[in-house]
C-alpha cells in the first residue's frame, strides 16, 4: 500500500526526500543502496525503482533538484521544440543558486525568462533554447546545423535569434558567428559546397540568386549558379523535405529549370560530407556538359528588380 501510496504522489516515479520523508520514510537513502529497489537521481530526488530513468524520469528529477521556478533550456528545450540539437546534458535555469553536476547544468538566471507547457514540462522560447545550446557546442558546424534547423522549420528567425543573443550575451560568440555567416550560407552543406567549388577552382560568386527566363519570369534559386554555361547545383537535403508539398514544389522547380534549358546537378549533404572527390567528380562533368551546349536564354535578376520577389519567392528546401 505504501508504494502505491508513494508512487501516486511521486511525478512519473521521481520524487523528493523531503516528500517521502513527510510521507512516512525516515530513511530514503538505505533503500537508493547497491540492490535495493529505489536509486538517487540527484541529491534529494529519488527514482523508485532501480532500473534505467527514461528521459521524462531523468528531466523531472532535473527539475525537481533545481527547485520551484525553475525551467528547461538548451538541448533538451530545443528537442522538444522539435530541433535535431545534439548534446545529453540537461541544461536548467533557475531563480536562486543552485548546484548541478555531471549532465545536470543549473545556471541562475535573472529574472528566469518565460516559458511554455511543451510535452508536460516548462520549456523556454525555442530562441533562447537555440542560444542556451549553442553555448555548450564547440563545433561551427554543429551550431550552424542547429541554428540552420531553427530557421529552416520555422521555429525562429534570424532576427529573433539575433536578439537573443544580444540579450544574452554572455557564451554567445559561437552563434552571433554562425548568425553573421547564415546570410552567406544557410546551412553546413552549403558552406561545404563553397569549400569543394574552391578546392576543385570551379568557383562562382553567384549563390542563392534568383534566375529568370526570356519572358523574366523567375525560375528559381539554386545555392550555385555558373552563369558562364547555365549551371544549377542544387544542394537538396531530404531533411528538409517534410511533406508532399515540399516535393511537389522540388519537382516543380526542376522542370523549370528543364523547360529553360538549365542543367541541374542536385546533391546530397550528406554525400559532401562523406564522399567530397565523387562530388568533385560530378559538379566537374556537369560543367563540361554545360559548357559542351549552347547557353540557354536565362539571366540573374538583380535584387532591385520587381521579378526579384517574385514567384518561386524561395528555394523549396528552405
Amino acid at each position: 500500500m505504501l508504494i502505491e501510496h508513494l508512487r501516486e504522489r511521486s511525478d512519473l516515479g521521481v520524487i523528493t526526500a523531503t516528500t517521502l520523508k513527510s510521507l512516512g520514510v525516515s530513511n530514503p537513502w538505505r533503500r537508493c543502496e547497491p540492490g535495493g529497489p529505489w536509486q538517487r537521481m540527484h541529491p534529494g530526488v529519488v527514482l523508485l525503482h532501480n532500473g534505467p530513468p527514461t528521459r521524462d524520469q531523468q528531466v523531472t528529477a532535473a527539475l525537481l533538484r533545481a527547485g520551484p521556478g525553475a525551467v528547461l533550456t538548451g538541448a533538451e528545450a530545443c528537442r522538444r521544440h522539435g530541433l535535431p540539437a545534439s548534446g545529453t546534458e540537461i541544461h536548467v535555469l533557475v531563480p536562486g543558486f543552485a548546484r548541478g553536476s555531471g549532465a545536470l547544468i543549473l545556471e541562475r538566471a535573472s529574472p528566469v525568462p518565460a516559458s511554455t507547457d511543451v510535452t508536460g514540462f516548462p520549456v523556454v522560447s525555442a530562441e533562447r533554447a537555440v542560444v542556451d545550446a549553442c553555448r555548450q557546442l564547440r563545433s561551427i558546424d554543429a551550431a550552424t546545423a542547429l541554428v540552420a534547423a531553427a530557421v529552416q522549420r520555422g521555429r525562429c528567425t534570424p532576427e529573433s535569434l539575433a536578439g537573443e543573443a544580444r540579450t544574452n550575451r554572455y557564451g554567445t560568440k559561437l552563434v552571433r558567428a554562425v548568425l553573421k555567416e547564415l546570410g552567406r550560407a544557410e546551412s553546413v552543406a552549403e558552406r561545404d559546397a563553397r569549400r569543394l567549388s574552391r578546392r576543385i577552382r570551379l568557383t562562382t560568386p553567384h549563390w542563392n540568386v534568383p534566375i529568370a527566363d526570356a519572358d523574366g519570369l523567375v525560375i528559381g534559386r539554386p545555392d550555385a549558379w555558373f552563369d558562364d554555361v547555365g549551371l544549377a547545383w542544387e544542394i537538396d537535403s531530404k531533411a528538409f523535405h517534410h511533406g508532399p508539398r515540399d516535393y511537389e514544389r522540388t519537382l516543380a522547380r526542376n522542370s523549370r529549370y528543364a523547360a529553360a534549358g538549365i542543367l541541374v546537378l542536385q546533391t546530397l549533404p550528406s554525400r559532401l560530407r562523406d564522399d567530397p572527390d565523387a562530388v568533385a567528380r560530378e559538379l566537374k562533368k556537369a560543367h563540361r556538359a554545360a559548357a559542351a551546349r549552347p547557353r540557354p536564354p536565362v539571366c540573374i535578376v538583380r535584387l532591385d528588380h520587381p521579378s526579384a520577389s517574385g514567384d518561386p519567392p524561395r528555394k523549396s528546401n528552405r
